[in-house]
């Protein structure tokens, strides 16, 4: 009660569970908070049981994980980081150290939402270059590319579709030695 109360103060929305069991219920939800206070002591699942399994989730958004906890050997601190831990609060616990290192946690959890925002920009991105690579069948006389559709369009108006390519049309050198002699002398 006393935590919940200081994050309140503090700012935060608390989701509170009563034990293990339930914690392990709400951070498997899709919409799971980002970042939990585990109590390394509680009844069902563990603390450090429940770091391990939330760490064997599949998912690129994980949870960043304080363990609070009595326990103040070094090993414990160990043991509770190992498990999965992201930070360690030994009780009593300080609010102010609290508070500093919700804040890394939040700023951590920021950070990794950014990152999985721009994994998707980035698979999005590769999802769209793949449709322009392979081989694409031209036509040799007027240039046309034949379409997934089995039609022909011109090779501009295809790539325009399938890219943010944008075109210009001019004369070559060549071109205009062999098609326009009168433009070249203008």
């Amino acid at each position: 009660m006393t935590l919940k109360a200081i994050l309140n103060k503090f700012g935060y929305k608390v989701i509170e569970t009563c034990n293990g069991d339930e914690a392990w219920q709400v951070l498997q939800k899709e919409d799971a908070p980002r970042l939990a206070i585990l109590d390394w002591i509680m009844p069902g699942i563990n603390g450090d049981n429940l770091c391990r399994k939330l760490r064997e989730l599949p998912t690129l958004r994980p949870i960043y994980i304080i363990l609070l906890t009595v326990k103040r050997d070094k090993a414990d601190v160990i043991a509770g980081l190992e498990a999965g831990a992201n930070d360690y609060i030994r009780k009593p616990f300080d609010r102010e150290e609290l508070r500093a290192r919700v804040r890394v946690g939040e700023r951590v959890v920021k950070l990794e939402a950014t990152l999985f925002e721009r994994i998707r920009e980035l698979e999005d991105a590769a999802a769209h270059i793949k449709r322009l690579q392979g081989m694409l069948p031209i036509c040799m006389y007027c240039h046309k590319i034949r379409t997934d559709k089995e039609s022909w369009e011109r090779l501009e108006n295809y790539i325009s579709e399938h890219s943010e390519a944008e075109f210009s049309h001019g004369i070559c050198p060549e071109c205009m030695e062999k098609h326009s002699p009168v433009i070249k002398e203008i």
